[in-house]
This record gives structure tokens, C-alpha cells and sequence, in this order.
């Protein structure tokens, strides 16, 4: 009998500061990082990996957090554990002492998704496949079994998600197939970083037409004369055809944020992202109703399935996006794109950060499969940077994610990689600021 036998924890920090990349007008000059977790077990070379991302500091209180779910995981059996993914998921949710801190938000919360992240690694590896061919190979009773439905069922019962995966059921083979043959479509973030100079947008979005990306994004929200500037320059550049999308990453009160995307809307916006606090459901509601017909984006930051419930009751969301690192884990984010099934929400994921395109790409995978049943609209965030690092990276082409085939969630690093980007001393940053990263 295999038992899982404990944690290593890795603090892994890219100094993506020097080059301003991710900046953007809340987060000015983030250092990308995960919080890197693998469940180890008994048995040689079986191991888990998952990570949360965060952008710098605070990795070490996050990485705390996860120690302190090891006591309730080490020890199980192995087998047991990976066929009951959703009771792994209710007992860590509901450890009393440790849901006090938030509850179902926050640190620990975000700690229970890296766990369960992991434990999906290993399931998928055990069963020799990608992890969304994994979960688009559960039957609908499977899948309901993985969510916990309490504080949704005035928006959404087990019985009507039941409903929704019956009905993924039918020609979901052919949607597989699909998937594998012409991957999953993509939008590009990579030139939009408010640090970069004129010279580099222009480079940068002239590459994503050569790429074929249909749609890009921009930062925007700290100076609104400089916004409407670049995305003048970046409109010259990409013609009229391919879509533009900007975020304003939580800046703004409502007041600001209907009056700034007002002034931006001329640009035929493919959504605001991001207008107002993640928090504050009734001010994002009203905003998508005071910027119409402008489509509102948000969930990068939503804590849990409850507040994601709660913008899609207000008619909060034109679009969903999920993020892997940011609920507890694939569980909760099922939860998610049942909910945005149920409102008739598209969900575009959002990625880029280290290892959130290589994690999210399978929950989009998995909801065209069996939940949404359809691409109408919808794609997942890219940006091309950090990919090497990863044992399997996510790829892009033509503008398409392609379809992962490698064993498990995608989440593992190369050894190499977390040994140098360790923080404080791995030689990415004990050689100094001015090293090349």
C-alpha cells in the first residue's frame, strides 16, 4: 500500500521586475513566483506538483500555509485519496481550525487549491493521461461528486448541474477529438505591460499579428491621456479586425471606472477587465450596466464559487475568468464553470502568470468537452514567457493552445529551474539586481 509521506516546499521567485514585465497600473513592478509544493509518496518517483502563484513577496507566508495542511495529509493511503478527490477536498475545506482564517478565502484557501492541485497531478499521471482528458472521462455523477454544492443552491442545485453534464454527454467524443486536432484558441497579453515603451508595444503587437492571435489585451487605469495614446498606437497597429481588450487590474471606484472605459469605449473593446474592487459585486454590477455595451470581465481575483455566484446572480459578468491558483483547486473551479453554464456566461480563464497557463488550459479543455459545449467567444490568456521551466509547458500555435498529451496537470518544474530562481539564494538572485535573469 502507497501512503502519501509528506511536502517539499520550494520558494521560486523570477526576477521579472528588472524587465517590467507583468506591470501593469495596481502591481508595478511584480517579481513572478509560485509557491511550489510536491506531494511526495512512499514509492519512487511518484510525486505530485502544484504551485500558487503570487508575484514577489508574501511567497513565504503562502508557503507556510501549505506546511500547515501536511499534518492532515501525510500518511494517507494513496489510492484511497485519489479516488475521493472531492472528500480530500471537503476535509481540508473543512478543518475547523484551519477555515477560522478565512472562511473559504484567502491564504489557506488559496494553500487547500495548491494540495488538491497536486493530488490531481498525481491522479492524472496514475491514470497515463492529461488531466483534462481525465476529467472529460468522468461521468456526470463522477463529476458532481468532486463538488460541494453548499451556499449554491439558490443559484444552481446538484440536480441542475446534473442536467448540464447529462447534456455534455451527448457528442462530447467528437468535442475531444476536436481538441486534440485544433487545440483551444488563444488571446495574447504579452505586449500590453504598462512599463513597456512605445518601441516594444509596437514590436510586441506586430508579432502577435504574425502570430495569428485574433485578440490582444492592454493594461491600462494609470493615466488616462496616455491610455487613449497607446491605444491609438495600438489600434494603428492591428487594423480594425482583431480585438483589443483592457485591464484595469481593481483600480478604479465605480464613479472613475465608468467614466474612464466611457472615454476608451470608441476603441470597439472586447471587455474592461478588472474595473473595480473583485470584492465588490453590486459596483461591478453597476458598472457593467453604466459602461454597456462594453463587456465587463472579472474572476482573476474572486476568492471562491460563492462570490462567483453572487456576480453572475447580479448580472455582474459578460465574462468569467477562472484562475487555477486562485480558489481551492480544480474542485472549486468545477463548481465555477457549472455556474457560468448555468447563467449562460462565457468563461475566458486567465493565465500568464508563471505556470497559470500551463494549469487553467486544462479546466478550458475540460469545459468545452463536457460542461459549455462550445468555443463561441471564448479563449485563454497567453503570455510567452517562463515556459521553459516547466517539465511539460503549454504551447501555442497559430493562436491556438494546443492540446496537452503529457501525463498529469502540467504543474511540474524542472529541478534545474527550481533550484535556481530559489529565493534568497538560488544564483538568479544572490548574484545581484544586475544579472541576467
Amino acid at each position: 500500500m502507497t501512503r502519501i509521506s509528506g511536502f517539499d516546499l520550494h520558494d521560486v521567485r523570477f526576477p521579472t521586475s528588472r524587465t517590467l514585465d507583468g506591470s501593469d497600473a495596481m502591481n508595478t513592478s511584480p517579481d513572478y513566483a509560485a509557491a511550489y509544493v510536491t506531494v511526495r509518496t512512499d514509492a519512487p518517483g511518484t510525486q505530485g506538483h502544484a504551485y500558487v502563484f503570487t508575484i514577489g513577496r508574501g511567497n513565504d507566508v503562502q508557503l507556510a500555509a501549505i506546511r500547515a495542511l501536511e499534518p492532515l495529509v501525510a500518511g494517507l493511503d494513496l489510492d484511497a485519496t485519489l479516488d475521493d478527490l472531492g472528500g480530500l477536498w471537503r476535509r481540508l475545506v473543512g478543518d475547523s481550525q484551519l477555515r477560522w482564517l478565512g472562511p473559504e478565502k484567502g491564504v489557506m484557501h488559496m494553500a487547500i487549491g495548491a494540495v488538491v492541485n497536486a493530488c490531481w497531478d498525481l491522479a492524472a499521471k496514475r491514470a497515463g493521461l492529461p488531466l483534462w482528458r481525465l476529467l472529460a472521462g468522468l461521468s456526470p455523477d463522477e463529476v458532481l461528486e468532486l463538488v460541494d454544492f453548499r451556499y449554491l443552491t439558490d443559484a444552481l442545485s446538484a440536480s441542475e448541474a446534473r442536467d448540464i453534464l447529462v447534456a455534455g454527454e451527448r457528442g462530447k467524443a467528437e468535442r475531444v477529438a476536436e481538441l486534440d486536432e485544433r487545440g483551444y484558441a488563444a488571446y495574447t497579453t504579452s505586449p500590453g505591460w504598462l512599463g513597456y515603451s512605445d518601441d516594444r508595444l509596437v514590436a510586441l503587437l506586430e508579432a502577435a499579428v504574425r502570430d495569428g492571435f485574433a485578440q490582444v489585451k492592454l493594461k491600462v487605469g494609470a493615466d488616462l491621456d496616455d491610455d487613449v495614446r497607446r491605444l491609438e498606437l495600438a489600434r494603428s497597429v492591428l487594423g480594425p479586425d482583431i480585438r483589443i481588450a483592457v485591464d484595469a487590474n481593481q483600480v478604479w471606484d465605480a464613479g472613475p471606472a465608468v467614466a474612464w472605459v466611457r472615454a476608451l469605449a470608441r476603441f470597439d473593446l472586447a471587455w474592461i477587465e478588472e474595473p473595480t474592487s473583485p470584492d465588490d459585486v453590486l459596483a461591478t454590477a453597476a458598472i457593467r450596466r453604466a459602461v454597456a455595451p462594453v463587456p465587463v470581465a472579472a474572476g482573476e481575483h474572486v476568492a471562491n464559487r460563492v462570490v462567483f455566484k453572487q456576480l453572475l446572480q447580479a448580472g455582474a459578468l459578460d465574462v468569467m475568468q477562472i484562475d487555477a491558483c486562485r480558489v481551492a483547486g480544480v474542485n472549486e473551479n468545477l463548481a465555477n464553470l457549472l455556474l457560468a453554464a448555468k447563467f449562460g456566461v462565457r468563461v475566458c480563464p486567465h493565465a500568464g502568470g508563471v505556470g497559470l497557463c500551463e494549469a487553467v488550459q486544462h479546466l478550458a479543455f475540460f469545459d468545452y468537452a463536457a460542461v459549455s459545449c462550445t468555443a463561441e467567444g471564448r479563449m485563454i490568456e497567453w503570455i510567452d514567457h517562463l515556459h521553459e521551466h516547466f517539465v511539460s509547458p503549454a504551447r501555442v500555435a497559430g493562436g491556438r493552445y494546443l492540446a496537452p498529451h503529457a501525463p498529469g496537470a502540467s504543474t511540474e518544474m524542472h529541478a534545474s529551474s527550481l533550484a535556481r530562481y530559489a529565493f534568497p539564494g538560488g544564483p538568479a538572485w544572490s548574484a545581484g539586481p544586475d544579472a541576467p535573469a
